[in-house]
């Protein structure tokens, strides 16, 4: 059973006492061996999933089941009691939503809080938890940040995306999360988008190569210990929209779409991915929230997925692209095969409108029923219902050094070497003179990009690391000089090499998007020209999330580096420049 700390027994069986049946004589049930008789089924963790989720079930009101199906922002929760009073199924914090102090510590009091008023509820059903950890816990100060899908597609590396999976799940596991909304297993065809960087890359097959990661967040069994609730999103083909167009429209052919777009979530399927999460675009001017042939024909029929098909964020508001969810919405999206909806903060109007169309009968019964068993057989699953409190001991390792040697490890291993002129790499270590410059040499929060700390992330000391700066100087032996300057003033003839840092700043989805070109910016281009008036041999290193249109200034530069988004740990690009590292396929 997953390793949390047990619940008080009197907690749970008062939470749980309406749920009993009387005696013959109609009084209360009393002896310890009454009462273990008397005990419901679903209580007992020797029992099979499926008995223990019928027996639940068949004890569960109508509204109990409407609450299950809603993941509530932690923000709308404005008085925790309403857990309790509603039986929330399910809270999440989003990109920007973090307790206050933001520590392991602040996040495992904050889960364990919300999971008491859960399981206060009349049959004691645990909460379950969710957030976007999808580059390492990287809503958490101090957590180990990996590079972003797209350095981890460069890795080619399907044993460390897996191991990377495993670590992620160990330090969201260590806050009380049990749910992770990733791998995101879109494939990018158009670099203007926003995402690009959460794609692994541009052909299906590196998304399904690598989305081993998903057996590492999920291990052998989703009740292991550091084990968490892997998701696929987002389903399908929010890669593919017109001009990369951020929630836009796919239009392609079915043939196209399964090709390209769903052949990664099928492989995720058949390595046992507990959720998947629906896509914002549409396929074909349907919108995928409400497209039945996508969801119930599709994913749930032809792939035989059984876990948890979840709403992105207020994704059934923007079904008619008004403002605002309309029973027509929630009717058409329940019934298209929506699970779980995620309504951040009108969820209580959601119950209602629910609520009516399910009485109307425009919802049917079966409908919610199977949603639910979907639900509570990973929360069985997970051990929610045996340890539903975060393990503090996992809480130890978020950040911890072999954590970070593992994310320093994947950042080697995402380095792309685009040009070495004249063996200008590797950097000589010994009496070497070099000049470092560029807005994102030392900048840990560039360097980690968008969902760092916040949705769209942001510049500057947003967490715990080593800037690439800091690994430059930490490689360079005492006989060689590592000057600075983020613009590039200062420099000279009498340095041996240049180094620029340049690229992009953070960006999430929407902001991201960049239709009017892919070039480099005011900043980096007066950062160059210092450079190059120098007379030094200029080695770039790009720090992006996505390929940049840098072809009208290659033929300055003595060599080029893509080094993506890389997080926390910039001493991996450092290893690289230094030539301190082989690949695994022998390559240094």
């Amino acid at each position: 059973m997953r390793l949390r700390t047990r619940i008080v027994a009197g907690l749970l069986t008062g939470a749980l006492a309406i749920g009993h049946p009387a005696s013959p004589g109609g009084g209360p049930v009393e002896g310890v061996a009454a009462q273990a008789s008397a005990r419901p089924a679903y209580l007992d963790a020797w029992r099979p999933v499926p008995q223990r989720v019928r027996d639940l079930m068949g004890r569960m009101r109508l509204d109990e089941k409407l609450g299950q199906m809603i993941q509530a922002e932690r923000l709308g929760i404005t008085d925790p009691a309403d857990i309790t009073t509603y039986g929330v199924g399910s809270l999440l914090s989003g990109g920007s939503s973090q307790p206050t102090p933001n520590n392991p510590q602040t996040w495992a009091d904050m889960y364990d809080g919300f999971q008491r008023q859960a399981l206060a509820s009349r049959l004691g059903i645990p909460l379950i938890y969710g957030v976007d950890a999808v580059h390492g816990h990287n809503g958490v100060y101090g957590a180990t940040v990996f590079p972003h899908n797209i350095g981890l597609g460069a890795t080619r590396n399907p044993r460390l995306a897996e191991r990377i999976g495993a670590v992620t799940a160990t330090e969201v596991a260590g806050t009380g999360i049990d749910w992770n909304f990733a791998p995101c297993l879109c494939v990018a065809r158009n670099d203007r988008w926003g995402r690009t960087y959460e794609s692994f890359g541009e052909v299906p097959q590196l998304a399904s190569s690598l989305s081993t990661i998903v057996t590492g967040m999920q291990g052998r069994r989703l009740s292991d210990p550091a084990s968490v609730l892997a998701t696929a999103k987002h389903y399908v083909g929010d890669g593919g929209t017109l001009d990369g167009k951020d929630q836009g429209e796919t239009n392609i052919s079915e043939a196209e779409l399964r090709a390209i777009h769903l052949a990664p979530f099928r492989t995720a399927i058949r390595k046992g991915v507990g959720s998947v999460m629906i896509s914002y675009s549409s396929f074909n001017g349907v919108k995928l929230h409400a497209n039945s042939y996508l969801i119930n024909d599709v994913l749930k029929g032809e792939l035989g997925f059984t876990g948890i098909v979840v709403s992105d964020y207020n994704g059934i508001d923007k079904i008619d692209g008004q403002p605002g969810f309309t029973p027509a919405e929630v009717t058409a999206s329940i019934n298209a095969g929506m699970d779980m909806v995620m309504v951040p903060f009108a969820w209580k109007a959601f119950i209602d409108t629910m609520r009516t169309e399910v009485q109307a009968g425009r919802i049917a019964m079966s409908r919610i029923d199977d949603a639910n068993r979907r639900i509570l057989t990973k929360k069985f699953e997970l051990g929610l219902f045996e340890k539903p409190f975060t393990d503090r001991r996992l809480t130890a390792t978020i950040g911890s050094k072999p954590h970070r040697e593992l994310a320093r490890q994947a950042v080697r291993e995402s380095q792309v070497l685009l040009k070495n002129s004249g063996g200008v790499l590797p950097l000589a270590k010994k009496n070497n003179r070099i000049f470092v410059a560029g807005k994102n040499a030392d900048d840990i929060g560039n360097q980690s990009g968008g969902w760092t700390v916040g949705w769209q992330g942001a510049s500057g000391p947003t967490t715990i690391g080593t800037t690439i700066l800091q690994g430059i100087r930490q490689a360079a032996r005492p006989s060689s000089t590592v000057a600075y300057s983020k613009d590039g003033n200062g420099i000279d003839s009498s340095y041996d090499v240049a180094v620029a840092v340049i690229g992009e700043t953070p960006y999430a989805e929407g902001r991201g998007d960049r239709p009017q070109g892919m070039g480099l910016d005011q900043a980096d281009l007066d950062t160059l020209a210092r450079l190059e008036a120098s007379g030094v041999p200029v080695v770039v290193v790009l720090v992006s999330g996505r390929p940049l249109d840098i072809a009208a200034h290659l033929p300055k530069w003595a060599g080029l580096v893509a080094a993506w988004l890389p997080g926390t740990e910039g001493h991996g690009v450092a290893d690289v420049l230094f030539g301190d590292t082989t690949r695994p396929d022998g390559c240094r």
